[in-house]
C-alpha cells in the first residue's frame, strides 16, 4: 500500500528558539520525532550552527519550523485542538504544555513560546451539540467557568437539572 503524503503541513514560526521548541514538543507526543534540521552557516542570516529550520511529526501529523526572527508572533487566531478522550489525558497535557504559559478559559492554554493549544474531550462537542439545548446550555455554562476541563463536571451539568 503506497504512502499517502500529508498535503498541508503547519508552519511555525520562532524567533529564534524554534529548535528548544521542537524538542519540548516532541518530548510530549506519542509518535513524534525530529525528522531533519537545517543549520545557518557562515553566511547567516542568523548564528552560524543555530537552527534555521526544521521538520518534525508530532502524534504523526508532520510539522515545519524557522527560526525567522522576531518580526511575527503567535496568536490566539490559530491554535492546536488536542483531543483527549479521558481526564488523564487532559490533565497530562495540561500540565505539560501550561509549564512556563499560562492558562486560559474553556480549555484553552499558550504555551511558554506563545502557542496556543486547546485540550478538549471530543465528548465536550456532543454535549455542546445536543439538541436539548437546556443540556446544551448547562454545559456551555459550566465549560465557560473552567480554564483547565474537567470532564466530570461537564458529565454532572449535562444530567442534571
Amino acid at each position: 500500500m503506497k504512502k499517502i503524503e500529508q498535503k498541508i503541513v503547519p508552519f511555525l514560526w520562532f524567533d529564534n528558539n524554534g529548535e528548544e521548541a521542537i524538542n519540548f514538543y516532541t518530548s510530549i507526543f506519542k509518535d513524534s520525532k525530529i525528522l531533519e534540521i537545517s543549520r545557518f552557516g557562515e553566511s547567516g542570516p542568523g548564528p552560524a550552527g543555530t537552527m534555521m529550520a526544521a521538520r518534525f511529526i508530532l502524534a504523526g501529523q508532520e510539522f515545519n519550523a524557522l527560526n525567522g526572527g522576531p518580526l511575527f508572533k503567535f496568536n490566539e487566531a490559530v491554535s492546536f485542538l488536542v483531543k483527549c478522550e479521558t481526564q488523564e489525558e487532559i490533565d497530562y497535557f495540561w500540565g505539560k504544555l501550561t509549564e512556563g504559559g499560562e492558562e486560559q478559559p474553556c480549555g484553552w492554554l499558550k504555551d511558554k513560546y506563545g502557542l496556543s493549544w486547546q485540550i478538549i474531550p471530543p465528548v465536550l462537542d456532543r454535549m455542546l451539540s445536543d439538541p436539548d439545548r437546556e443540556k446544551a446550555d448547562r454545559v456551555m455554562q459550566a465549560m465557560m467557568k473552567m480554564k483547565k476541563i474537567d470532564i466530570r463536571a461537564l458529565e454532572d451539568a449535562y444530567a442534571h437539572a
